[in-house]
């Protein structure tokens, strides 16, 4: 093919290309429309900047706050000395043969073995105390391990003392006799932003001192750990990616700037190892604990004074008319508590904690646990659909709250279940329907005279006084579970409580 031919080719091309864009754009008659301008934002761009552009590849230098912290967090290591605990089962659970084995051998009681256990801390003075959680010096009964013993970074070993401990939060304060040591400057919690890098310090899996990164994934979870250990919960955690593992807990979180700003305290884990999130308790809710505990030996908690349903399905939210997450709903206020004097009443919705919102029982808890008795405290409420403010002078005890007794709530006559007949049935106790009255709520179950009411909604109650408690704070239908003497299995009966 001659140059020449070619040349005419790619004419005709070029020529038949720069016609059909021409054509195509007067029969669509559409302009070209830039989606962003390279030059500047637009007006309504969604701006997270406060102006300031963030250079690419800015470094964020770890290495003095990690060289700094690692000084003062400590090697915590429990001993709980070995016990003795009965291989008896339950009278019904057994029969002759087991009777008869343990006459001819003369099974005694079990020895649980010395357990060993260990965890971090870190030290808040000179002086040697030290800041941990609960659970890792607890004897997993309610008490302290027998022999708690700290390792310093730089291998020097003491023995601590217990200063005092608070479940509810899961901290505790040690002791060890020191003078000069390096310790950690209390940061603020408060002023964490989403996003911001923190350090995770403390002796993992039985290593040493260890040091990871993270970010704050986020801020005021509850995961409902501190049930386990306290029947008045308080949880705010700070959650984090930075990567820990058992042995962690009680270890410091650090912000870039070496101050301490959280104690890891919790992981998700389904397979019992870190799994991408861990949770620290705030220090500006440690560091009040741990005053209490330094200047008093127990915590100085503040009480609101109200009565507050829990998480609410979505049938009780609509009957109630309360939104999804809005606040938390009074279901009593008593009359000598510091809400009741300020004006709250039962129905009414907690929605702020000095200005801080709330949308559960447990958030509002953590925000009030901050404060101590005779404290004030500005609470935000609804009341028919129209926002109210009050100041609530905290009270230094938990109000009693007038309760409405369970079987005038039910419509029975209820007995507490004797102590011989709970061994007998082995149960930790319950209460008996021994009567029921006609045109009451219980009338209209299934539910037949002699049952025992072991439990409502999954919480096990031991006597009318619990169940009392739990049904004046329930709402809509709720379930009873117990057991018929004499039948086996258990049963469940739903009650509705509405009106």
């Amino acid at each position: 093919m001659k140059f020449k031919n070619v040349l005419l080719i790619v004419a005709i091309s070029s020529g038949s290309a720069l016609a059909s864009v021409w054509g195509y754009s007067k029969f669509t008659d559409k302009k070209v429309v830039a989606i962003q301008s390279e030059s500047k934002l637009p007006a309504n761009y969604a701006g997270f900047t406060d102006g300031s552009v963030a250079t690419a590849g800015t470094n964020i230098d770890f290495t003095q706050a990690a060289n700094a912290s690692v000084q003062a967090v400590v090697h915590i290591k429990t001993k709980i000395a070995a016990q003795k605990v009965s291989n008896d089962l339950p009278r019904r659970n057994r029969g002759t043969i087991d009777d008869w084995f343990d006459d001819l051998f003369n099974f005694g009681p079990q020895i649980i073995p010395e357990q060993r256990a260990s965890g971090s801390g870190v030290l808040i003075s000179d002086d040697g105390y030290i800041v941990t959680n609960n659970h890792v010096v607890s004897d997993q009964n309610g008490g302290v391990a027998g022999e708690i013993n700290v390792t310093l970074h730089n291998k020097k070993t003491y023995k601590a003392r217990l200063i005092g401990k608070d479940p509810s939060t899961d901290l505790a304060v040690l002791k060890i006799d020191g003078t000069g040591l390096p310790y950690l400057v209390y940061g603020n919690s408060d002023e964490l932003k989403l996003g911001q890098w923190v350090l995770a310090i403390g002796y993992p899996l039985t290593l040493e001192t260890t040091v990871t990164a993270g970010i704050i994934s986020a801020k005021g979870r509850s995961i409902g750990i501190n049930s386990r250990q306290s029947q008045t919960p308080v949880e705010s955690f700070i959650q984090t990616d930075a990567a820990v593992n058992q042995g962690n807990s009680g270890g410091a979180l650090v912000s870039t700037d070496g101050k301490l700003v959280g104690i890891n305290s919790a992981i998700l884990a389904p397979s019992g190892t870190y799994a991408g999130y861990s949770f620290a308790i705030p220090v500006n809710l440690a560091k009040k604990i741990v005053n209490d505990i330094v200047e008093f030996g127990d915590v100085q908690r503040g009480y609101l004074g109200i009565q507050y349903a829990g998480d609410l399905s979505e049938e009780q939210m609509k009957q109630l008319g309360v939104k999804d997450g809005e606040g938390v709903y009074v279901s009593a206020v008593p009359s000598d508590g510091g809400a009741y004097a300020a004006g709250i009443k039962k129905g009414d919705i907690i929605t702020k904690v000095n200005n801080n919102r709330v949308s559960s029982g447990l958030e509002m808890s953590a925000q009030i646990a901050g404060f101590r008795p005779n404290d004030k405290v500005q609470i935000s409420y609804l009341r028919g659909g129209k926002e109210y403010n009050t100041t609530v002078t905290l009270r230094s005890k938990i109000s009693n709250i007038d309760l409405a007794s369970a079987g005038d709530i039910i419509g029975a006559e209820l007995a507490n279940l004797d102590s011989k007949k709970a061994d007998e049935y082995d149960v930790a106790g319950g209460v008996v329907v021994k009567k029921i009255k006609e045109g009451g709520k219980l009338s209209e179950t299934k539910m037949d005279e002699g049952f025992v009411i072991t439990s409502v909604n999954g919480k096990s109650i031991k006597s009318i006084e619990e169940l009392s408690r739990i049904l004046n704070s329930a709402l809509g239908t709720v379930k009873l579970e117990g057991f018929y003497p004499g039948f086996r299995g258990s049963y469940t009966y739903p009650l509705d409580l509405t009106n």
